[in-house]
């Protein structure tokens, strides 16, 4: 029929794309950024403790507070917003806190929020008496639909509020001499406002604060709401750090938001385009889809070889005091932090991974398949990166082995043994643990006494080795007696003989599982039973009764294989 849906889906007519506008890029011609290349950490400043903080569900409590910014403090950050001490009396109580229980390095700065009004200015130095070194971070909004829907004021009227604030953080700064002040202006909303606009505002804030080279200021320019792809961020920050005057005396700060998924990306062509310093929260915690992750961008220098200024080895200290104190969870796939991050469940991932990590060596570069960065320089280990369900196949279960184990499965039993273990999975439908793995190897391979067990055996070697050994048989004793090419050899032609049964050795492989004076050792065998593959293991001090044993491992095996499938016909 013509014109018929044909697609199975029906548009809702509430879900209409038309009721929005795309938003107009930047014009320029001569851009930069796309040639740079970032080559150093930016000057990081962690919001967690007021933008981060105000976007939680219930505020952090004074002891979760606490606990979040020594976290902070060890982690590495040197500037550190600690909250708005005008607008919340708990945040106030902790600024004081802070300074009077000395809490604060003496290479930390600590930076507070503050809107462009006189009263709020004046109790945010109230509540910074007695500090050391200080971030007053004045702000107000400057976007066209603030300007013209919210504040209701033409632009000369947003100007003069800008500059008014930059007056008073001046002024009140001057009444207390003996910190060292640095001041912070942001057009809230930047993203949403003119290009040439916002450098007007900031330009007219500049005028105010005159700084040198010698003491900065810092603009701070937020995509305090998304609005655009990552590269139209970055044409307006490299607009913005043409045009704005003073630069050499400027510290251009971004503070991304989240709202399409792409702060981090957004920040980093921010750099790109000529920002010196990056605003944002541990694992992205903010106002709606959050705020710039730090930790993410962080990784993301520290993978490219660049020191990211930050010490996050303790991922799994960062996570917990986090959730703590947020009472957030973090997501399993959250990029470096994420429990799951760097697990592979794929078998053919997994494979990978284990002859990468089988031929690295630890002067050599990080080059290891599936893995962009060393889970051991997060804290990881790497009983966490493989981890065996229905999906994997034979390297994460050879790897999981020979980690914990140090039983290096031969390549012809690992193939035999993956589908042992994907199908206990399959049945379970859960992720398949190192015990379990191992109580299934030892189950297949190596719980094999019965009917026979070897008692003893002695090698007589000239031309050809004669094994004589004593086998158990139920209550009896039998002893046997073969001639081959090696003990191995012998001893199966002798339980040919014993058991009526043509055994041939097929594959063979041994090594020790340990070192020194106690060391043990196994040995695999794949043997041929009358036309029938079977393959075995066993464990001995001895390399030789180890193999001996397995070999009598096969021959058990075939016998019960044997036996159920008689009484199975038979039934």
């Amino acid at each position: 029929m013509s014109g018929a849906n044909t697609s199975g889906f029906s548009h809702h007519l509430s879900f209409n794309h038309k009721k929005y506008r795309p938003f107009a890029p930047i014009q320029m011609k001569n851009r930069t950024w796309p040639d740079q290349v970032i080559t150093q950490a930016p000057y990081w400043c962690s919001v967690d403790l007021r933008d981060g903080n105000q976007a939680l569900l219930e505020p952090m409590t004074v002891s979760q507070k606490q606990a979040l910014y020594q976290l902070l403090v060890e982690v590495g950050f040197k500037e550190i917003e600690i909250g708005f001490p005008a607008a919340s009396q708990p945040d106030y109580d902790f600024v004081r806190w802070l300074i009077e229980e000395n809490q604060i390095p003496d290479d930390v700065t600590v930076q507070v929020l503050v809107q462009a009004r006189e009263h709020l200015i004046e109790k945010t130095f109230e509540a910074l008496k007695g500090v050391k070194r200080a971030v007053v971070h004045v702000y107000n909004s400057t976007s066209t639909v603030q300007r013209e829907k919210v504040f209701k004021q033409d632009k000369d009227g947003i100007k003069a509020i800008a500059v008014q604030g930059a007056k008073w953080v001046q002024e009140y700064a001057a009444k207390y001499p003996e910190t060292q002040w640095t001041f912070e202006y942001s057009p809230e909303s930047f993203t949403g406002t003119e290009i040439d606009y916002a450098v007007e505002v900031a330009n007219a804030v500049i005028d105010v604060w005159q700084p040198t080279p010698q003491n900065k200021v810092i603009i701070n320019l937020p995509s305090t709401v998304e609005m655009a792809t990552p590269n139209v961020f970055a044409d307006q920050i490299e607009w913005f750090c043409n045009h704005v005057n003073r630069r050499d005396s400027v510290n251009i700060s971004v503070h991304t938001h989240n709202d399409r998924g792409c702060a981090v990306a957004a920040a980093e062509l921010a750099v790109m385009a000529g920002a010196d310093r990056v605003e944002g929260t541990l694992m992205g915690n903010g106002e709606r889809t959050g705020n710039m992750d730090i930790v993410t961008m962080a990784m993301n220098l520290y993978s490219q070889g660049i020191d990211p200024k930050l010490d996050l080895a303790d991922m799994n200290k960062i996570v917990r005091v986090y959730k703590e104190a947020t009472q957030m969870p973090v997501h399993p796939r959250h990029p470096y932090a994420g429990e799951l991050v760097f697990t592979a469940f794929s078998g053919s991932h997994q494979d990978a991974i284990k002859k990468c990590l089988d031929q690295h060596q630890p002067e050599d570069a990080w080059d290891i398949a599936y893995l962009p960065i060393d889970p051991a320089d997060l804290g990881r280990n790497y009983q966490e990166v493989i981890r065996v369900n229905s999906q994997s196949g034979k390297g994460g279960v050879a790897y999981t082995l020979d980690l914990d184990y140090g039983i290096q499965l031969p390549r012809w039993m690992q193939i035999g043994f993956s589908s042992i273990v994907q199908s206990h999975a399959e049945k379970t439908s859960t992720v398949v643990d190192s015990e379990t793995i191992k109580a299934l190897f030892d189950e297949h391979y190596m719980s094999s006494s019965s009917p026979y067990a070897l008692e003893k055996y002695s090698v007589h070697r000239s031309e050809s080795d004669v094994v004589t050994a004593e086998i158990r048989d139920g209550q009896e004793i039998k002893t046997i007696t073969g001639q081959g090419n090696g003990a191995v050899s012998a001893f199966t032609h002798a339980l040919s003989g014993f058991a009526g049964l043509t055994i041939d050795v097929q594959e063979f492989h041994e090594h020790a599982l340990e070192h020194g004076s106690e060391s043990k050792a196994i040995a695999y065998l794949q043997v041929e039973v009358n036309g029938k593959s079977i393959e075995a293991a066993a464990i001995h001090q001895d390399i030789l009764t180890a193999s001996l044993a397995a070999v009598l491992n096969c021959l058990n095996k075939y016998v019960s294989q044997a036996s159920k499938a008689e009484s199975q016909s038979n039934v």
